[in-house]
């Protein structure tokens, strides 16, 4: 059930309540609860005052606060808490303050409360309206780096191609024998055939490239075909052992040639890239909130990067192009333009919103690649 502000407040003990209110400068009688859960109260409608309080947080914070606005569970234990906290963290600071040590900020801030019943009372969850307030000062503040313009001449998008090529792979595998490695991947000569039937145009991998961490066969394959792999392998539609093979379910989709839908793809894609990515579907929340007009790429990275973890040798700006905006556009929820005066440009398609919009995958659900 979804909380509000005014509901934790009412359950706080007065001990909490007195640290928001010192957080807020209220004055009021110390000793009523009631007039202290008033002047809180308050004190949040000051949007001014909320906006400062935003402004003055470390990085760390705001990631951290970043990672559990975006987060569907509505409730966290304090395990849960402190692994978040801890990840926000990208790099060690002197007299950096622990994860235990931000949670107590939040708490006394009136940002996080304690469950009131005997289910919830070892759980911490945000208010919905502190939530949304939160959304609004964040969107603000990431729209200060972002530059809009017109349309381009020239934009690309591939609005259903992805799923066609779902398809056209399992297609491929029912008719044509596919060899496989010793390591389980299909020799190059075959794969190039694959790829030049693909709708979107890919380059084998280069020799020596750096590529492990989003997806089985990622190491391999290009990064669209790589995705489409492992989609099949992971949904049970094709079967390694010496060839490539479907199976039962893999013929059955081709024979009734059964799409997957661009739901089933982007919860794909958030299973895979989670694991290196863990705040994924921040990013993902973000991009599609600031592209609501066609804006340039390099402003949306600017926007981003402090809030994207390098991957040991995946740098935050190639995790940005390459993990986010160009997967992004193959799921069908970017466009790509190229602009006479601002280069690469960016907006979200008609059908982003939708199909981003209430979907969040459980760490249970992450595809951890063992590598």
């Amino acid at each position: 059930m979804n909380v509000r502000l005014a509901d934790m407040l009412v359950y706080s003990d007065i001990g909490q309540l007195h640290q928001i209110a010192n957080s807020y400068q209220c004055q009021c009688k110390t000793h009523s609860k009631n007039e202290l859960i008033q002047a809180i109260l308050s004190a949040f409608s000051r949007r001014e005052r909320f906006e400062q309080m935003v402004q003055e947080l470390e990085l760390e914070d705001l990631r951290f606060i970043n990672s559990l606005m975006f987060d569907k569970k509505q409730a966290f234990s304090i395990e849960e808490l402190t692994a978040k906290a801890s990840q926000a963290a990208f790099e060690k600071r002197e007299q950096m303050p622990s994860p235990r040590e931000r949670i107590s900020k939040l708490k006394k801030y009136g940002w996080l409360f304690n469950g009131y019943s005997m289910q919830t009372r070892y759980l911490f969850s945000i208010p919905e309206d502190i939530k949304k307030s939160f959304g609004d000062v964040l969107k603000r503040h990431f729209m200060q780096h972002i530059q809009a313009l017109d349309e381009p001449p020239v934009y690309r998008e591939e609005q259903q191609l992805l799923q066609e090529d779902v398809l056209k792979f399992l297609q491929y595998v029912r008719h044509e024998p596919i060899q496989l490695s010793v390591d389980g991947f299909i020799y190059k000569k075959q794969l190039n055939s694959i790829l030049e039937k693909m709708s979107v145009e890919e380059s084998p991998v280069a020799k020596g490239e750096w590529r492990f961490g989003y997806g089985r066969r990622v190491k391999e394959y290009p990064n669209r075909f790589s995705f489409i792999y492992d989609y099949c392998f992971y949904n049970g539609l094709i079967a390694e052992e010496q060839q490539l093979t479907l199976t039962e379910k893999g013929e059955r989709t081709v024979l009734d040639v059964a799409y997957p839908s661009p739901m089933e793809l982007y919860r794909f894609y958030l299973k895979l890239y989670k694991s290196p990515i863990k705040n994924l579907e921040a990013l993902v929340h973000w991009t599609c909130m600031l592209t609501e007009r066609w804006v340039t790429f390099d402003s949306l990275r600017a926007a981003l990067l402090p809030y994207v973890k390098p991957f040991y040798y995946d740098t935050s700006e190639n995790i940005i192009e390459k993990r986010l905006v160009h997967m992004l556009m193959h799921l069908g929820l970017l466009k790509i333009g190229e602009h006479p005066e601002a280069g690469i440009v960016l907006r979200q398609s008609a059908s982003a919103a939708k199909i981003i919009q209430g979907h969040f995958i459980e760490e249970k659900e992450v595809i951890v690649i063992d590598h």
